[in-house]
C-alpha cells in the first residue's frame, strides 16, 4: 500500500477460493456461450471455469444473482486519470483550448506528487464504481518520477485493471532529465514484480519516432492522442518506414480520410473513438470516428477521455454514441440520398464497444472483455430488479439505455469483489474525501483561482495566459 493512501484504502478483502455466482442472466459476449437467461458463473481464484444453467459446488462462496445481469466489467481505452479532482470544472466548454485552460495551461503545472496520487485514486475509484473494471491511464501531467511513481501506486491501491502510460506535462517546469529515461526506471520499480497482475506500463506519446523506438526497446505499448484532420499527412511516411504497428494506440481519430483509416487498418493500429469529448470540445468536425472505423474494419473501443467536463461512466459514452451514430446517419442519407444506406448500430454493437473491443484496443483481449471459460473474472452484476430497471423487456437494452451506476450491485475484477451491495469496498470514504479538498485548497491557491460552483464558463486564469 503506497504512503499516500493515509488509511484511505484498506484492501483487506481476501480473494476466495471459489466463488459461484447463481441465477444471473449472463451477456457473456462471446459466441460461443452467448446469452443466458439464467446461469450460474464459476469462478476458481481469478479464472472463469464454468457457465451453466446449473453448477453443484460444495466448497464456493456464493452470490445470489437471481434478478441480475452479469456481464463483463467495461473498458474505458482512454482517461487522464490524473484530472480527478478537477471533476465537471468546465461543463460548458465548447473548444479544446476550453479545456486546455482548465488542466495543461493551469492547474496541472502546480501538481505535487500527492496531487497525482488523489486524481488517480478518485478516477479509478469512480470506474470501479460505474462498472468500469478497466483503464487505460493517459498520464500526460509526468512532471517527475515522483509524480509518476504516485500515479501507478495510485492505481495499484485501488486494485483496478489498468494501463499506465506515463507522458510528458504540456506546459510548466518539469524535469525533462528523467524523461524517458524514467519509462525504464518505472519498469523495473512496479512491472517486474510477481504480486503486480493488474497495472502494466505504456508511454504517452505523439508522432514521436526516437520516443517510439524507446518505448518499443522496452516492449511498452505506443499512445497518441490523434486528431485525423490534422495529423493525416504524417500517416505515409510513418507507414512506410514500418513505424506504424499494431503496438500503437491512437485515440480520437475524428476526421480521417479514407486513405488514413486504411494505413491504421494495414498496420494494426489500435483504435478508441470519444463520443462525449469530440462532440463537447468540438475536436475538428465534432463527430466520433465510431462509423469511419467500422467501414474500414477497424472496431474501436469506447473511451471517456476526461472528467473535467461530464461525467465518469460508460453508460453515457454508449448512448451518446447511439443517438449520434443515428442522427449522423439520418444526416449523410438526406444529404447522400437514398444511395447510401450507413449501417445502424443497434444496442449490442455499443456493448461490444465497451467490453470486448474496448479489451481488444487495450490488448488484453485474451484476459477479458467476455464472459468466456479460462478468461479473468472481471465481471459486474447490475440489479434489474431496481424501480428504474424494472421489468426488463431486453437485456441489452437495459444495460445500454437504462442502467445506471447506482444499479452496479457488484464489480470484480480477477476474482477479488471490489465493490459489493451498491458499495465500493475497502474505501474510507471521509479521509477520501479530505485528500480530495487539500488537494484541491493547493492547487487553487497555487493557481490564483477563485472557485464559483455556479459559474457558467471556466475563466482563463493569468496563469493560464
Amino acid at each position: 500500500m503506497s504512503h499516500y493512501a493515509r488509511n484511505i484504502v484498506q484492501n483487506t478483502e481476501s480473494q476466495a477460493t471459489r466463488t459461484l455466482i447463481r441465477g444471473a442472466t449472463v451477456l457473456s459476449m462471446d459466441g460461443d456461450i452467448g446469452n443466458v437467461v439464467s446461469a450460474d458463473i464459476l469462478i476458481e481464484g481469478s479464472t472463469i471455469t464454468a457457465i451453466d444453467e446449473h453448477i453443484e459446488v460444495s466448497d464456493a462462496v456464493i452470490i445470489d444473482a437471481s434478478g441480475m445481469i452479469a456481464m463483463p466489467g467495461m473498458v474505458d481505452s482512454h482517461r487522464h486519470s490524473w484530472e480527478g479532482q478537477l471533476r465537471r470544472l468546465n461543463p460548458n466548454a465548447e473548444t479544446l483550448e476550453d479545456y486546455c485552460n482548465a488542466t495543461h495551461f493551469s492547474f496541472a503545472k502546480y501538481y505535487r506528487p500527492a496531487d497525482m496520487y488523489v486524481g488517480n485514486l478518485l478516477t479509478a475509484l469512480g470506474c470501479i464504481d460505474a462498472g468500469i473494471t478497466t483503464v487505460i491511464d493517459n498520464s500526460h501531467n509526468s512532471r517527475t518520477g515522483a509524480h509518476s511513481d504516485a500515479a501507478v501506486e495510485a492505481l495499484i491501491d485501488a486494485g483496478i485493471r489498468s494501463i499506465h502510460a506515463s507522458g510528458a506535462p504540456v506546459r510548466g517546469e518539469w524535469d525533462k532529465a528523467h524523461w524517458p529515461g524514467n519509462l525504464e526506471r518505472l519498469q523495473e520499480k512496479y512491472f517486474k514484480k510477481a504480486d503486480n497482475n493488474l497495472v502494466s506500463l505504456a508511454v504517452m506519446a505523439q508522432l514521436e519516432p526516437e520516443l517510439w523506438a524507446e518505448a518499443r526497446r522496452l516492449g511498452l505499448p505506443i499512445i497518441t492522442e490523434f486528431f485525423g484532420g490534422e495529423m493525416a499527412a504524417e500517416l505515409e511516411g510513418l507507414h512506410q518506414k514500418g513505424l506504424l504497428r499494431s503496438d500503437n494506440i491512437f485515440n480520437h481519430c475524428t476526421s480521417l480520410p479514407d486513405a488514413g483509416w486504411e494505413i491504421l487498418r494495414e498496420a494494426g493500429v489500435r483504435v478508441n473513438v470519444c463520443p462525449r469529448s469530440d462532440a463537447h470540445y468540438g475536436i475538428e468536425d465534432g463527430m466520433f470516428a465510431m462509423q469511419a472505423a467500422l467501414r474500414h474494419g477497424i472496431s474501436p473501443g469506447l473511451s471517456v477521455d476526461n472528467e473535467t467536463s461530464y461525467s465518469s461512466d460508460m453508460f453515457m459514452e454508449m448512448r451518446v454514441a447511439f443517438y449520434l451514430q443515428r442522427v449522423m446517419g439520418m444526416h449523410q442519407q438526406h444529404c447522400c440520398g437514398s444511395e447510401y444506406h450507413p449501417k445502424t448500430l443497434q444496442a449490442h454493437n455499443l456493448l461490444k464497444a465497451a467490453t470486448v473491443d474496448g479489451a481488444a484496443c487495450a490488448g488484453l483481449q485474451d484476459k477479458i472483455g467476455s464472459l468466456t471459460l479460462g478468461k479473468q473474472a472481471d465481471i459486474i452484476l447490475i440489479n434489474a430488479k431496481d424501480i428504474n430497471l424494472y421489468p426488463s423487456g431486453n437485456a441489452f437494452g437495459t444495460v445500454v439505455h437504462a442502467a445506471e451506476r447506482s444499479n452496479i450491485d457488484t464489480v470484480m475484477i480477477g476474482g477479488r469483489i471490489v465493490k459489493q451491495g451498491g458499495k465500493i469496498l475497502g474505501v474510507d470514504s471521509e479521509r477520501l474525501r479530505a485528500a480530495i479538498d487539500e488537494s484541491h485548497e493547493h492547487l487553487f491557491a497555487a493557481a490564483g483561482y477563485q472557485p464559483d460552483i455556479f459559474a457558467e464558463t471556466f475563466q482563463p486564469l493569468e496563469s493560464a495566459q
